[in-house]
């Protein structure tokens, strides 16, 4: 049928990881607050819920970065924050919008205004430091996964995925909180978030690492995709293969 637009291999894999990302950005951003706490080796560990989803961004970053290049990674990344804020657009605007008077009786077992407001409308400062820390982070991130691809010549994927995100976790945990908390915890309370935030993120990230591996074998070996190659500019020189 003429007009029918097919697409490769190669494209069908970008909108797949660019989905996936966007769903782990939004679901993270709407989780995130929830408050868990527990002690490892006589640390208390303060963490959001927001850190099921968010690490799976690491990983997708990083595979982005190693078959598309950085370009498509931050394009990826700008329309991921893109749907962040159409996502918090569209539930101020269902906020704004009036209850249904039944939903205020003492017999309604639903959603009613408070609930919904405490779900939903958390704090303005933490989404605009969430998003903030977002955005800084991906393009840190990606800049010295592609930094450390170029100077390696594609080789120890482990030393590029492990170190981007080592330094782009320690920029992230250090905006999100300083923007979040500045003035209504103490230095000492904002500090012990910072170190609890932080050792889980490198944590997960080093224990993503098999992962990151098998995604890389899995869209390299069974989906017959090669990953880009950079060349002395830091621009791709090699069209990698698509089926």
């Amino acid at each position: 049928m003429s007009g029918v637009v097919r697409l490769d291999t190669r494209t069908k894999v970008l909108l797949v990881l660019a989905a996936t990302f966007v769903t782990c950005l939004v679901v993270g951003d709407i989780l995130g607050g929830k408050l868990v706490q527990g002690t490892v080796f006589g640390h208390v560990f303060t963490l959001t819920v927001g850190m099921i989803p968010f690490p799976v961004t690491f990983l997708l970053t990083d595979l982005l970065n190693e078959f598309y290049g950085r370009r498509a990674a931050r394009t990826v990344t700008l329309i991921a924050f893109v749907m962040a804020v159409l996502t918090y657009a569209f539930i101020y605007l269902a906020a704004a919008l009036p209850f249904a008077p039944f939903t205020f009786g003492a017999g309604w077992k639903g959603v009613n205004e408070a609930s919904f407001a405490n779900v939903f409308l958390g704090s303005q400062r933490m989404i605009i430091a969430s998003l903030t820390a977002f955005l800084v982070a991906q393009f840190v991130d990606i800049a010295i996964f592609h930094a450390l691809k170029q100077r390696t010549s594609g080789k120890m994927l482990w030393l590029r995925a492990t170190g981007s995100t080592v330094v782009s976790q320690l920029v992230d945990t250090a905006v999100i909180n300083v923007i979040a908390w500045a003035g209504l915890m103490s230095f000492d309370q904002m500090v012990n978030v910072m170190i609890s935030s932080y050792i889980a993120k490198v944590g997960i990230a080093l224990a993503l690492t098999p992962a990151l591996y098998g995604g890389h074998a899995v869209v390299e070996r069974s989906l017959g995709l090669r990953p880009v190659v950079i060349g002395a500019d830091g621009e791709p020189i090699e069209a990698p293969a698509s089926t």
